[in-house]
């Protein structure tokens, strides 16, 4: 089955290869060798990804081991995948690059082709090694340049720079420097540098997430959530961007890149966009802002979102929980300003079905989501009653379970006609919403498998990754020749092309990789020279300088660096750059101003500034993609987009002053949903008031009220901290009953002071979360990675455990508690939700009774 890029034309296809996939295209021999190696790649990543290394007790790679053979592979593809240059033939390798690519390769592979020898002169490196680490990080940034860009390969090699010339360098940013044996060895023989944690994530994590997108791509799932969206939205007002926005959304949990996104859903709704009235600028900014927020939408976020799990130290499936507001949020909002776009334009929608009385719209629909919500939750409540009654046999019997559910799935789309490969841009006719879902029903198993092992039985997510792609292989085999039977037709043949269809998505997940793996390794330069030459700890006063202390215009730097860097720097080494030098400085200057930031709430404020810069113009690669499909100027797309982009960026500000955003201190369901209505209409109301429409244009005064409505369900805790503080200070000597007496997972809040390395007097707020609750508070402590010592009336802080709560929470050894603040018995900030809710119904009656008769929405 052909992927939507195959469909694209030529030039769009090409784009695509120089970002994503390599821009040669060579024949013959040397083709075969490209496939069969990116093959060999894909399956090693799968052995890997599984548990039958530690099954049979055969192939069982430590992370080292395994992060040489990933380099290798990349480095070695790399080389043949991407010319040299503009110039460079595109239908052949030439022998420069097969030499390059093989000494990449060895250079890649030395850690683990020489890891016993190297393990007995650390820090001591032979003349072989270091002439092979030398070699192996010039050959890396030419493999970057190439593969990347010259952006990061120019950072990475600034860094590199920085590393060696510290006694040279200004007195802010001096160091004692390093020699060329220590920075070598730093760099490729540790893994402090090129194999350190980024490209151990993209070894564990990032690549079997890649290859499970490609295979669900051309197993067909692309192209059913495309036509599931058209169906349900197509004949809607402005019909065409709303099916944007939703499969985009939906194609967001398969595909990484934003500009494959942009390529595969652009073809066919940009043109449909520009047939129903929006105009090839604003087609192509709403494409690409539902492209990009792809990689924020959860379960399977963008690449650097599986780096938050090492650098935050929590599972996945907490990040999943915290990112799904905040994503759900921006696609709201999208989604209503397209909906604005057409009010403002007076469209009628592009395709009509046959009308039908609202009662009955509303009974499908409630039949529909009540429908869909008994399954989904007789399918979870099935699989608990299956573990709890057969214990160790449980996997047989969910198996089972989903044996069936394949089976009844497969029937139903036997019954139901083949979906259209594409989306006729000329003649477009609607769907009806439920065939077309029916139809496709089977793709949902996977998806529905990698959710259930990441979120419900919380498996790792490269094993959660490897079980889904296992249930996908045998649907990609099982799929055809199944339907055609249930259809008495004969199935002779379809097994083969399910086969082809398993080796093209493996393939293709490869070569989407091969950027990916060099960005990785390269961000891990960038690491190892800050580590190196301890950059880091002069980035807080640095910061702090530039911000004079105020938290707002901190978080306005960095936000304007994450932009910055995004504009040649792809999303995941962006985000490993400034989360390394900068994530720290925000929660440690947050702490001395008194307030407690979540460092997974610092962590996604980097990644969402990070994929902007696929937006911002001039070099947005999104961008530049959906006007090649509009025919329009990308410059006037990347600003129209910017301009949608507003309600995304303004998300990260707000979670980091309200964490409620992040589903983080809500306590109970009747509080979530408080908080979930609230949210979703002020990103409404925000939605409106940038594009200066709410039932019908808005007059500044009624701007002002809407933005303060904004403020007050956004932000209700600021209003209620300005009548009653949220916390009250007790002795630092109950410490050990406050930390008894708050629930599992409660914060205990303390101020301590202290004196820095640098001799610096320092107080600072910090917030520790305490595991399961119990009598003993000191052991709770203990539990969370910190020893406390009473010294009378006062308590000094004693051993903090190396990578514990208590270490990522900012409490320092040695350190004094000044005090300990408990929560004060005040009214719930929520209570401002209602001014903020009578704000918006006075605009709406107000614009309500000058709002044309024919304006009134379909």
């Amino acid at each position: 089955m052909a992927t939507d890029i195959e469909k694209a034309p030529q030039a769009l296809q090409e784009l695509v290869a120089e970002s994503d996939t390599g821009a040669r295209k060579p024949g013959g021999i040397t083709a075969m060798v490209i496939t069969g190696t990116a093959l060999a790649w894909a399956v090693f990543q799968y052995w890997y990804a599984s548990p039958l290394p530690f099954a049979i007790g055969w192939g069982v790679l430590n992370d080292t081991e395994a992060r040489a053979i990933h380099l290798a592979f990349a480095m070695f593809l790399a080389f043949l995948a991407w010319p040299a240059g503009r110039r460079s033939p595109r239908n052949r390798v030439p022998l420069l690059d097969w030499l390059l690519a093989l000494a990449g390769a060895f250079a890649g592979a030395y850690l683990l082709l020489f890891y016993a020898q190297l393990a007995t002169r650390p820090g001591q490196p032979n003349l072989m090694d270091v002439v092979t680490a030398t070699v192996g990080l010039v050959l890396l940034l030419e493999a970057t340049r190439r593969a990347v860009g010259w952006p990061m390969a120019v950072l990475a090699a600034l860094f590199i720079g920085y590393a060696m010339a510290g006694p040279w360098m200004p007195e802010v940013l001096q160091h004692k420097g390093a020699s060329l044996n220590r920075l070598v060895s730093h760099m490729w023989l540790t893994t402090e540098g090129v194999y350190g944690i980024a490209l151990g994530v993209s070894t564990s994590a990032i690549f079997v997430y890649v290859l499970f997108g490609a295979l669900l791509d051309r197993a067909g799932g692309g192209n059913y959530m495309m036509q599931v969206s058209f169906a349900a939205l197509g004949h809607m007002r402005g019909g065409p961007a709303k099916v944007a926005v939703v499969s985009s959304a939906l194609n967001g949990m398969i595909s990484g890149s934003s500009v494959s996104n942009v390529v595969s859903g652009g073809i066919f709704t940009i043109p449909l966009m520009k047939k129903s009235g929006y105009g090839g600028v604003k087609a192509g900014a709403i494409e690409t802002m539902s492209s990009v927020n792809g990689q924020i939408m959860p379960p399977v976020m963008g690449a650097a979102a599986f780096l938050m799990v090492e650098y935050v130290g929590i599972p996945y499936s907490e990040i999943v929980k915290h990112a799904a507001l905040p994503a759900v949020l921006s696609y709201i909002g999208l989604f209503y300003i397209v909906h604005l776009e057409a009010l403002k334009m007076g469209m009628n929608p592009l395709v009509r079905r046959a009308p039908r009385p609202v009662r009955d719209k509303l009974l499908r629909t409630g039949i529909g989501l009540s429908g869909s919500i008994i399954v989904v939750a007789a399918i979870y409540y099935a699989m608990v009653a299956i573990q709890s009654l057969l214990g160790a046999a449980a996997t047989w019997g969910v198996a089972l379970l989903m044996a069936a559910l394949y089976l009844y799935a497969i029937r139903e789309a036997a019954r139901c006609p083949d979906l259209p490969e594409d989306i006729d841009v000329d003649n477009p006719t609607p769907l009806d919403t439920w065939p077309t879902v029916r139809a496709g029903l089977h793709y949902l198993i996977p998806i529905g498998t990698l959710i259930w092992c990441l979120m419900v039985e919380e498996m790792s997510p490269s094993l959660s990754a490897f079980w889904a792609i296992t249930v996908l292989i045998a649907l990609m085999v099982t799929q055809r020749p199944l339907v055609r039977l249930l259809r008495r037709q004969s199935a002779a043949g379809t097994w083969l092309t399910g086969w082809h269809d398993v080796t093209g998505g493996f393939h293709d997940g490869a070569r989407n990789m091969i950027g990916i793996g060099i960005a990785t390794a390269t961000a891990g330069i960038i690491v190892g020279g800050i580590t190196l030459t301890g950059l880091g700890l002069r980035m807080t006063e640095f910061v702090d300088f530039v911000s004079q202390g105020n938290v707002f215009v901190m978080l306005l730097f960095i936000a304007f660096v994450c932009l910055v860097l995004g504009l040649g720097v792809p999303t995941t080494a962006n985000y490993v750059l400034v989360a390394t030098l900068m994530a720290p400085v925000v929660v440690e200057l947050g702490a001395q101003s008194g307030l407690v930031i979540p460092l997974i709430a610092v962590h996604l404020f980097v990644f969402y500034y990070g994929i902007m810069g696929d937006i911002t113009p001039p070099v947005g690669l999104a961008t530049f993609a959906a006007a090649a499909i509009s025919g329009e100027d990308a410059i006037e797309t990347g600003i129209q987009g910017a301009l949608y982009a507003l309600r995304t960026v303004i998300l990260p500000f707000i979670w980091i002053f309200n964490p409620q955003l992040l589903l983080i201190d809500v306590n109970g369901w009747w509080e979530l949903l408080v908080v979930v209505v609230a949210c979703t209409v002020a990103m409404l109301v925000f939605a409106a008031i940038t594009m200066n429409w709410f039932r019908v244009r808005s007059r500044w005064w009624e701007n002002l009220l809407l933005v303060l409505a904004v403020v007050l369900l956004f932000r209700p805790d600021f209003f209620m901290d300005r009548i009653t503080p949220e916390f009250r200070d007790v002795p630092a000597g109950q410490v050990f009953d406050v930390a008894r007496g708050l629930p599992e997972g409660g914060r205990l809040v303390m101020e301590i002071k202290g004196t820095t390395l640098e001799g610096d007097d320092v107080t600072k707020t910090v917030a520790l979360r305490l595991g399961a609750a119990g009598a003993d508070g000191r052991k709770r402590l203990a539990d969370a990675g910190v020893q406390m010592a009473p010294l009378g009336q006062e308590v000094q802080i004693g051993a903090v455990r190396f990578g514990s709560a208590a270490r990522k929470a900012g409490v320092e050894q040695g350190w004094d508690v000044s005090a300990v603040k408990v929560p004060v018995d005040r009214p719930t900030p929520h209570w401002f939700y209602l001014p903020g809710f009578l704000l918006i119904a006075l605009v709406w009656f107000v614009q309500g009774v000058r709002q044309p008769a024919r304006v009134q929405p379909a």
